[in-house]
Protein backbone atom coordinates (compact mmCIF):
# COMPACT_ATOMS: atom_id res chain seq x y z
CA UNK A 1 0.00 0.00 0.00
CA UNK A 2 1.27 3.45 -0.87
CA UNK A 3 1.40 6.16 1.79
CA UNK A 4 -1.08 8.94 1.31
CA UNK A 5 -2.25 11.91 3.33
CA UNK A 6 -5.81 11.37 2.19
CA UNK A 7 -8.45 10.69 4.81
CA UNK A 8 -9.24 7.18 3.59
CA UNK A 9 -5.63 5.95 3.92
CA UNK A 10 -5.11 7.55 7.34
CA UNK A 11 -8.39 6.10 8.63
CA UNK A 12 -7.59 2.60 7.38
CA UNK A 13 -4.05 2.75 8.80
CA UNK A 14 -5.15 3.84 12.26
CA UNK A 15 -8.18 1.55 12.46
CA UNK A 16 -6.01 -1.43 11.47
CA UNK A 17 -3.49 -0.60 14.19
CA UNK A 18 -6.16 0.02 16.85
CA UNK A 19 -7.66 -3.41 16.10
CA UNK A 20 -4.32 -5.08 16.84
CA UNK A 21 -3.02 -5.01 13.30
CA UNK A 22 0.62 -5.27 12.31
CA UNK A 23 2.19 -3.23 9.51
CA UNK A 24 5.45 -3.67 7.59
CA UNK A 25 7.58 -0.71 6.56
CA UNK A 26 11.03 0.34 5.39
CA UNK A 27 13.58 1.98 7.70
CA UNK A 28 17.09 3.28 7.08
CA UNK A 29 18.61 -0.07 8.16
CA UNK A 30 16.28 -3.02 7.41
CA UNK A 31 12.55 -3.51 6.92
CA UNK A 32 10.51 -3.67 10.10
CA UNK A 33 7.11 -4.71 11.38
CA UNK A 34 5.25 -2.79 14.04
CA UNK A 35 2.07 -2.20 16.01
CA UNK A 36 0.78 0.29 18.56
CA UNK A 37 2.78 0.16 21.81
CA UNK A 38 -0.30 -0.08 24.02
CA UNK A 39 -2.02 -2.81 21.98
CA UNK A 40 -1.28 -6.21 23.50
CA UNK A 41 -3.05 -8.02 20.66
CA UNK A 42 -0.73 -6.38 18.12
CA UNK A 43 2.38 -7.14 20.17
CA UNK A 44 1.39 -10.80 20.53
CA UNK A 45 0.75 -10.97 16.80
CA UNK A 46 4.30 -9.72 16.11
CA UNK A 47 5.78 -12.42 18.34
CA UNK A 48 3.64 -15.05 16.62
CA UNK A 49 4.49 -13.86 13.10
CA UNK A 50 8.22 -13.90 13.83
CA UNK A 51 8.15 -17.00 16.03
CA UNK A 52 10.10 -14.72 18.35
CA UNK A 53 11.26 -15.69 21.84
CA UNK A 54 9.16 -13.75 24.38
CA UNK A 55 12.35 -12.93 26.30
CA UNK A 56 13.48 -10.71 23.41
CA UNK A 57 11.94 -7.23 23.71
CA UNK A 58 10.61 -4.98 20.97
CA UNK A 59 11.87 -1.41 20.51
CA UNK A 60 9.96 1.83 20.11
CA UNK A 61 10.41 3.95 16.99
CA UNK A 62 9.05 7.31 15.93
CA UNK A 63 9.57 10.09 13.43
CA UNK A 64 10.72 12.47 16.21
CA UNK A 65 12.61 11.85 19.44
CA UNK A 66 10.16 14.05 21.36
CA UNK A 67 7.39 11.50 20.72
CA UNK A 68 9.43 8.84 22.55
CA UNK A 69 10.09 10.79 25.75
CA UNK A 70 6.89 9.73 27.51
CA UNK A 71 7.91 6.09 27.21
CA UNK A 72 11.21 6.59 29.08
CA UNK A 73 12.34 8.32 32.26
CA UNK A 74 15.50 9.51 33.99
CA UNK A 75 17.28 10.14 30.69
CA UNK A 76 21.01 10.60 31.42
CA UNK A 77 22.75 13.67 30.05
CA UNK A 78 25.01 11.56 27.82
CA UNK A 79 21.95 9.77 26.40
CA UNK A 80 20.41 13.13 25.47
CA UNK A 81 23.69 14.06 23.78
CA UNK A 82 23.69 10.84 21.73
CA UNK A 83 20.06 11.38 20.72
CA UNK A 84 20.80 14.97 19.67
CA UNK A 85 23.76 13.82 17.60
CA UNK A 86 22.47 10.58 16.01
CA UNK A 87 18.66 10.88 15.87
CA UNK A 88 17.40 10.46 13.24
CA UNK A 89 19.82 7.67 12.40
CA UNK A 90 20.97 4.10 12.90
CA UNK A 91 21.25 4.19 16.69
CA UNK A 92 19.03 2.45 19.24
CA UNK A 93 19.39 3.81 22.77
CA UNK A 94 18.42 1.62 25.72
CA UNK A 95 16.86 3.69 28.52
CA UNK A 96 14.82 3.17 31.68
CA UNK A 97 11.21 2.67 30.67
CA UNK A 98 8.37 4.74 32.10
CA UNK A 99 4.96 3.53 33.26
CA UNK A 100 3.70 4.35 29.73
CA UNK A 101 5.68 1.43 28.29
CA UNK A 102 3.90 -1.91 28.85
CA UNK A 103 5.97 -4.78 30.22
CA UNK A 104 4.83 -7.03 27.37
CA UNK A 105 6.90 -4.91 24.97
CA UNK A 106 10.07 -5.06 27.05
CA UNK A 107 9.88 -8.74 28.12
CA UNK A 108 9.22 -7.26 31.59
CA UNK A 109 12.65 -5.66 31.65
CA UNK A 110 13.01 -2.23 33.28
CA UNK A 111 14.47 -0.75 30.09
CA UNK A 112 13.32 -0.10 26.53
CA UNK A 113 15.13 0.66 23.28
CA UNK A 114 14.17 3.80 21.34
CA UNK A 115 15.12 4.92 17.84
CA UNK A 116 14.29 7.51 15.17
CA UNK A 117 15.13 6.08 11.71
CA UNK A 118 16.56 8.40 9.08
CA UNK A 119 14.13 7.30 6.40
CA UNK A 120 11.65 9.78 4.93
CA UNK A 121 9.06 7.13 4.06
CA UNK A 122 9.08 5.80 7.63
CA UNK A 123 8.92 9.31 9.06
CA UNK A 124 5.98 10.19 6.83
CA UNK A 125 4.19 7.00 7.89
CA UNK A 126 4.80 7.61 11.58
CA UNK A 127 3.52 11.18 11.35
CA UNK A 128 0.13 9.81 10.23
CA UNK A 129 -0.21 7.31 13.09
CA UNK A 130 -2.10 8.44 16.20
CA UNK A 131 0.52 8.76 18.94
CA UNK A 132 3.31 8.70 16.31
CA UNK A 133 5.08 5.71 17.93
CA UNK A 134 5.34 2.05 16.92
CA UNK A 135 6.53 -1.01 18.85
CA UNK A 136 8.80 -2.67 16.32
CA UNK A 137 11.24 -5.37 15.32
CA UNK A 138 12.86 -6.48 12.08
CA UNK A 139 10.71 -7.99 9.32
CA UNK A 140 11.73 -11.63 9.31
CA UNK A 141 11.16 -14.98 10.94
CA UNK A 142 13.49 -15.25 13.94
CA UNK A 143 16.83 -16.72 12.91
CA UNK A 144 16.45 -15.65 9.29
CA UNK A 145 17.89 -12.53 7.65
CA UNK A 146 15.75 -9.38 7.81
CA UNK A 147 13.94 -8.33 4.64
CA UNK A 148 15.66 -5.53 2.72
CA UNK A 149 13.09 -4.85 -0.01
CA UNK A 150 9.36 -4.49 -0.51
CA UNK A 151 9.28 -7.70 -2.54
CA UNK A 152 11.29 -9.46 0.15
CA UNK A 153 8.73 -8.57 2.81
CA UNK A 154 5.83 -9.66 0.62
CA UNK A 155 7.55 -12.99 0.01
CA UNK A 156 8.48 -13.72 3.63
CA UNK A 157 5.69 -12.11 5.68
CA UNK A 158 3.20 -10.61 3.23
CA UNK A 159 0.27 -12.85 4.08
CA UNK A 160 0.75 -12.53 7.83
CA UNK A 161 0.91 -8.75 8.23
CA UNK A 162 -2.12 -6.52 7.70
CA UNK A 163 -0.53 -3.74 5.63
CA UNK A 164 2.79 -3.55 3.76
CA UNK A 165 3.80 0.06 3.11
CA UNK A 166 5.63 0.75 -0.17
CA UNK A 167 9.12 2.21 0.27
CA UNK A 168 8.86 5.01 -2.35
CA UNK A 169 12.53 4.38 -3.30
CA UNK A 170 13.68 5.20 0.25
CA UNK A 171 15.49 1.88 0.53
CA UNK A 172 17.04 0.05 3.48
CA UNK A 173 20.83 -0.15 3.57
CA UNK A 174 20.99 -3.58 5.20
CA UNK A 175 23.41 -2.37 7.87
CA UNK A 176 21.92 -2.76 11.38
CA UNK A 177 21.60 -0.02 13.95
CA UNK A 178 24.09 0.28 16.78
CA UNK A 179 22.48 -0.62 20.12
CA UNK A 180 23.79 1.30 23.13
CA UNK A 181 22.84 1.04 26.78
CA UNK A 182 23.28 4.39 28.50
CA UNK A 183 23.55 5.24 32.20
CA UNK A 184 24.81 8.33 33.99
CA UNK A 185 28.30 6.85 34.19
CA UNK A 186 28.80 4.74 31.06
CA UNK A 187 27.79 3.77 27.54
CA UNK A 188 27.73 0.04 26.75
CA UNK A 189 27.58 -1.10 23.13
CA UNK A 190 25.37 -4.20 22.89
CA UNK A 191 25.55 -4.35 19.09
CA UNK A 192 27.98 -2.52 16.88
CA UNK A 193 26.20 -1.30 13.78
CA UNK A 194 26.43 1.63 11.42
CA UNK A 195 26.92 4.33 14.08
CA UNK A 196 30.36 4.34 15.72
CA UNK A 197 30.31 5.94 19.18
Amino acid sequence: MKISNDEEFVKKLNETLKQGGVIAFVTDTVWGIGCLPNNRKGVEKIYNIKKRDKTKPLILMSDKKENLYRYVKNIPVNAKSLMEKYFPGALTVILERSEETPGYITSNKSTVGVRVPANKTFQKLCSLIEGNVLATTSANISGQSPALTYKGVLKSLGEQVDIVIEDEDEQATGEPSTVAGVTESEIVIFRQGKVKI
